[in-house]
């Protein structure tokens, strides 16, 4: 009896999904004659048992398609949470009779998978995420076609700056990491970029802005991570974070520490409003933003993207053959390679500050909004 397998995409949707769905599709059922089911909206889908047989004609002419054909939703069966959510999907794969449950998604969707691992079920995941912050990966599925598309966004907007002599703001995904607009600030040649990992001062911004302006350059191109944040604001969280622990104890000290997590976390929405609003009170010129959001996680994706998808799909065939279950497949110096899902759960890969990327990035005398001097 040919082995069942479950797959599902789940969280954000981002381009070279549909690829890895592919390769995984057509490697596990004619080389392996595995059967494939396909749940319909992520671990939603999967509790209230929306499957759809993926057969040969379901996997054909989807490798250029964006998105993903079994769709998605935010619901994760993440531990301490949701446990209905949880009690319906272990159902569904114990009546179903998989052998196997495939996971695409990102950090959320790495968590949930460990968690029904060690609920007993057999996990394999693959990386995506158009921000590329998975650990133990180099590159997860969408990053180069966002990339792509952030680049071309920096690139039409210099027109615009140049005609105005604007500021204008570019903000770019990345809640906790800089890679997506490290990437794009650098090719897109922004004279300003501003990262998570980097917490930037909106004096040395202004002051690169007006030096700028006094060389006779009359506009400034600025990409900024959604999540970065001024240094003034870290320093704020980092007192209230110190002050409650020093209140809490125990589980309540952890609870207490998420919810500080969550609120700065909010606190970086409209950041980029405010960032706009200060530069312009600063240097008296015109600022303008543009918000690129979902703009980055849709379209054709990229051949870099159909490459690595169909790679990691494949792998992961092979390795539900070998019965090597409680991995995610990553990409390791050019190498698929499956790591263990502790090593990824909870994890986020951030941009490290002796990165040469960064260095580069000085070098030709972008600004970081850091270092700067104390009055």
């Amino acid at each position: 009896m040919s082995s069942q397998i479950g797959i599902l995409t789940a969280g954000n949707d981002s381009p070279g999904l549909n690829a890895a769905i592919r390769a995984f599709g057509k490697t596990a059922r004619s080389e392996f004659g595995m059967h494939l089911i396909g749940f319909q909206d992520g671990f939603q889908g999967m509790a209230e048992d929306r499957a759809i047989p993926l057969e040969g004609d379901l996997l054909s002419g989807i490798l250029t398609q964006g998105g993903t054909l079994l769709g998605t939703s935010p619901d994760h069966p993440l531990e301490g949470s949701h446990p209905e959510l949880t009690a319906s999907i272990l159902e569904t794969y114990r009546r179903r009779q998989l052998d196997a449950l495939i996971c695409l998604g990102g950090r959320e969707t790495q968590a949930s998978a460990l968690f029904l691992a060690r609920q007993g079920l057999n996990i394999l995941t693959l990386p995506r995420g158009i921000d590329n912050d998975l650990p133990e990966t180099d590159l997860s599925i969408g990053c180069d076609t966002a990339l792509g598309a952030a680049v071309e966004a920096i690139d039409r907007v210099h027109s615009t700056a140049s005609s105005h002599h604007r500021i204008l703001i570019v903000e770019i995904v990345g809640q906790y990491s800089g890679w997506l607009t490290l990437g794009a600030g650098l090719a897109g040649g922004a004279d300003v970029i501003l990262i998570p990992e980097v917490p930037y001062h909106i004096r040395k911004v202004a002051d690169a802005i007006l030096e700028r302006r006094q060389a006779g350059k009359r506009f400034s191109i600025i990409a900024v991570a959604e999540g970065a944040m001024p240094y003034e604001q870290i320093q704020f969280f980092e007192r209230s974070r110190k002050a409650n622990q020093s209140l809490r104890q125990g589980d309540d000290r952890d609870r207490v520490a998420a919810q500080l997590h969550e609120i700065e976390r909010q606190a970086t929405r409209g950041n980029t409003l405010l960032l706009a609003n200060r530069l312009e009170s600063f240097t008296q010129l015109e600022t303008r933003t543009t918000i690129l959001g979902y703009l980055l996680r849709g379209g054709t994706p990229s051949a870099t993207d159909r490459i690595l998808a169909t790679r990691l799909g494949t792998a992961c065939a092979a390795l539900v053959h070998e019965n090597c279950f409680g991995l995610m497949v990553g990409i390791r110096q050019g190498v698929a390679t499956p790591v263990p899902l502790e090593k990824v759960a909870g994890g986020c890969k951030t941009v490290p500050l002796d990165d040469p990327r960064l260095d580069s990035a000085r070098r030709v005398g972008t600004c970081l909004g850091d270092s700067y001097p104390s009055a």
